[in-house]
């Protein structure tokens, strides 16, 4: 596991050859227990890590496309799993909360609903205000800059700009935008998402 841009933050990735992007998985360390998102399967080596700092309490699944190893985190560390509700009825794995647009997981962590992606209501998650961790919806194909899903994989392309527009709106403190498909922002993230919104404005 790689140390991100906070002491208590951690990720790990995959390379996917088939779309030429890697794909993420981020750890929130805290006294409380700690927070996966996202998990990818671990190595030997970063399984290990994640031991040595404290295993798994709580994983945020932002989307059914995402469940990746969650079954493994529960089995091996017990941990409990959240997901998005507007997946409730349909969703592959048992979970203990459901979240939608202004719900914390835990103190620091809250959610938002992002609709019009590949699946309904998926979720991005804000840690403290600066940290935005995102799913399918955002994403970095070109480092420094971001992202939608393709649109022909999208639902509904107009909810989709609209709540990217929403999120943006909301949380003007953004400074990090951990995306779980491509390049990570660890600076200016606000910017680089009102450049976003900028770009689906014009291109609509």
């Amino acid at each position: 596991m790689k140390a991100l841009h906070r002491k208590d933050l951690y990720g790990w990735s995959v390379f996917d050859e088939s779309r030429n992007l890697d794909f993420h998985s981020a750890l929130w360390v805290r006294p409380e227990g700690n927070v996966v998102i996202d998990p990818l399967p671990l190595s030997a080596h970063d399984a290990a890590h994640l031991r040595s700092l404290g295993g798994v309490a709580w994983v945020v699944v932002t989307n059914s496309e995402h469940v990746r190893a969650t079954r493994e985190l529960v089995s091996t560390f017990g941990a409990k799993v959240a997901g998005p509700r507007a997946e409730a009825d349909t969703f592959p794995l048992k979970c203990e909360r459901w979240l939608a647009t202004g719900d914390a997981l835990v103190p620091g962590l809250v959610a938002t609903e992002l609709h019009g992606s590949k699946t309904p209501g998926e979720l991005a998650l804000t840690l403290e205000d600066t940290t935005l961790v995102t799913g399918d919806l955002i994403r970095g194909h070109v480092g420094g800059r971001l992202n939608l899903l393709p649109e022909a994989k999208l639902k509904d392309p107009a909810k989709a700009r609209a709540s990217v527009s929403e999120l943006v709106a909301s949380w003007p403190r953004i400074d990090a935008v951990l995306v779980g498909d491509g390049w990570p922002v660890f600076r200016g993230g606000h910017a680089i998402l009102q450049e976003l919104v900028a770009t689906l404005a014009a291109t609509r």
